[in-house]
């Protein structure tokens, strides 16, 4: 019983002690680990003093077809210039962002290893990405999935039709947490809550105190589980002894 306690511990020491704070995803364009990139391009600049993207991959992710994954925003007709900001926005979060370990999850794809998934959203950035794509058009709800790659880039799958965003996603809500596979969590947390992750910012990384919350929120619940367990042992390895 003593030999399961000792191993409760060791578990436990090893999974508090990892590091998610600052680290970079295992994914196709990703770096290895984060650090300052000088020549960050456009919206990605952000990033620029602590990346895990490189100038070239920001550069590519202002394409209207972008070669990072041969996926195109044109599939039913040409985006509209406030519509693909949003998109632009969402790249650069996903390539450049060194705040996102507490939900990044294992993956078993043959372009990544991780991915992210049910990151906080803040209401704003979900709600005026919705209201700036609300009058284009799209075949699909999930767009991780079910493309016609026939020609090397994604195309709108046999039977779809092209429908005005809004009859595809009625919500924002249906919109972020539906178009990437649940990356995003829809919340109505406002940007000066400190517990939603911002697409976009100026200055200082918000995004860095908002990881620390939910990390610092899982040690606590991993430090109650924790002691619950050491109870139950000790109080049967008491019974047993007695």
């Amino acid at each position: 019983m003593l030999g399961v306690v000792a191993l409760l511990l060791l578990l436990s020491s090893g999974a508090l002690s990892l590091d998610k704070l600052n680290m970079c995803m295992d994914a196709k364009h990703h770096k290895e680990e984060p650090g300052p990139e000088g020549q960050l391009f456009s919206q990605c600049s952000p990033w620029r003093d602590n990346a895990c993207c490189t100038g070239n991959t920001t550069e590519t992710a202002h394409l209207e077809s972008s070669y990072l994954y041969n996926f195109t925003w044109n599939h039913c007709g040409i985006m509209s210039p406030g519509c693909l900001k949003h998109f632009i926005q969402d790249t650069c979060f996903y390539e450049c962002s060194p705040h996102l370990g507490p939900w990044i999850q294992e993956v078993d794809q043959s372009w990544r290893k991780e991915r992210i998934l049910n990151v906080p959203l803040c209401m704003e950035d979900c709600h005026s990405w919705w209201e700036d794509c609300k009058n284009d058009f799209t075949c699909k709800n999930n767009w991780h999935y079910g493309w016609d790659w026939s020609t090397g880039h994604n195309r709108c799958p046999k039977g779809s039709r092209c429908r005005k965003w809004t009859e595809v996603y009625p919500t924002p809500k249906s919109m972020c947490e539906e178009i990437w596979s649940n990356s995003f969590q829809y919340t109505t947390l406002s940007k000066s809550s400190g517990r939603c992750m911002q697409m976009w910012f100026t200055g200082e990384n918000p995004n860095k105190k908002v990881a620390q919350y939910y990390l610092n929120s899982a040690r606590q619940q991993q430090s109650s589980a924790l002691t619950t367990l050491l109870l139950l042992a000790a109080t049967s390895f008491s019974v047993i002894a007695y």
